[in-house]
């Protein structure tokens, strides 16, 4: 592709020209610096905040906005330039433009790189250069540093994971709302008091399904997947088999496997495994589901999407991901919503909007014989969810 077209697209999504608009500030750990010897990816759902994070990292970092270049691969004028020698066009032609001024110290924010075929050995390449250059790149896609990737970057790349706005977030938005419309509403920032969100949330269920689950598949119809995915969403909070899924919506259990992957790796939903210290004992036990955000599953599903305790758990469960990326299930005489570990301790945490019933109290009790060096159990209400949950404090 020609390099002036391209500075052309680019120019489209740069701020060379005006400072990007004030925006919610985004709470995830990122870098305390941008270093040329190490990638920052940035991974998360579609629709969450990728691109607009990518405009804050201006000013989180102090970069110069002329000498950092913004690119988005979706862009249908790049749809014919998707591989590798286009990334390496554009950084000639960006260096060039700066060759008067000096053309190191350039910062590249490439939006949705899965997109381009044969990034991640060109971006090792770019690493192995040893320049002064800096490279945030941001994919929809949880395998994103998978397989080859996993390889070729070993050690070269720090990751980051982007969701919705968590409530706090939500706040900052909108100061009035409450935990029960949040749960109803979700996270999704451009949804989030737009007159238009459940139409919003639905085209972004769609979207999701239809252009990254099924380009992930190859699957000749997007039906099975849609099938899939709200079953899961339906299902939140319970075991389910891959064999259900599969009988539900009329496919192999292979396929159904394949599905149910594919829902995980473009964050549409999350698996919640058993906790058992024998990986033995948790591979034998089904998987629960979660939903990336408790809006998407409302509009996505029956009634049940409408059920506030299973919201809160939902939203919960996100809560625990975000701070701890391990988060399990136990079930014996009596079930424990979740289990984390943090700062070498097992911590059992249960889910209910008000106070905690003689069901809740008596399954945290038969976790403790079977896991009798646990600490105390963590309740969360809708109360203590809105301040935060306090009792499970810090990232692992």
């Amino acid at each position: 592709m020609d390099s002036d077209l391209l500075l052309e697209v680019a120019e489209s999504w740069s701020y060379w020209d005006s400072a990007p608009a004030a925006t919610i500030p985004r709470t995830l750990p990122l870098p305390h610096e941008l270093r040329s010897d190490l990638a920052l990816i940035v991974q998360g759902v579609r629709r969450c905040g990728k691109s607009t994070l990518l405009s804050q990292l201006l000013r989180r970092y102090s970069l110069d906005r002329q000498r950092a270049l913004f690119i988005n691969f979706e862009d249908p004028r790049l749809s014919a330039a998707l591989d590798h020698t286009t990334l390496d066009t554009l950084v000639h032609a960006f260096e060039h433009k700066h060759a008067e001024s000096g053309s190191r110290g350039l910062t590249f924010l490439l939006d949705e790189i899965q997109h381009v075929r044969g990034w991640q050995q060109w971006l090792r390449t770019q690493l192995d250069k040893r320049g002064s250059h800096h490279f945030v790149v941001t994919g929809s896609n949880a395998h994103l540093l998978s397989g080859e990737l996993a390889s070729s970057l070993t050690g070269r790349h720090l990751t980051v994971e982007l969701f919705p706005f968590d409530l706090d977030e939500a706040l900052t938005a909108n100061s009035d709302l409450t935990v029960t419309e949040y749960l109803a509403a979700g996270g999704f920032p451009a949804a989030l008091g737009s007159l238009d969100a459940d139409r919003l949330l639905r085209s972004y269920f769609g979207d999701i399904v239809e252009r990254d689950m099924r380009e992930r598949v190859g699957a000749r119809s997007s039906l099975p997947l849609r099938q899939v995915v709200q079953m899961l969403f339906e299902s939140a909070g319970s075991e389910l088999s891959l064999r259900r899924i599969a009988a539900a919506a009329g496919i192999a259990v292979d396929t159904a496997a394949l599905y149910v992957d594919a829902a995980e790796s473009v964050y549409l939903v999350f698996s919640c495994p058993y906790f058992a210290w024998s990986e033995r004992k948790r591979l034998a036990r089904n998987k629960k589901f979660y939903p990336i955000d408790t809006g998407l599953r409302r509009v996505s599903v029956t009634r049940t999407g409408t059920d506030r305790g299973k919201s809160l758990e939902c939203a919960t469960f996100l809560l625990l991901r975000r701070r701890y990326r391990e988060v399990f299930y136990w079930r014996g005489r009596g079930e424990v919503d979740f289990v984390v570990q943090h700062d070498g301790r097992t911590v059992p945490v249960q889910v209910t909007w008000e106070s905690p019933s003689e069901r809740h109290l008596s399954a945290i009790d038969s976790f403790h014989e079977e896991h009798p060096q646990s600490e105390e159990a963590v309740i969360v209400t809708a109360e203590s969810y809105a301040d935060g949950v306090p009792e499970l404090p810090g990232d692992a």
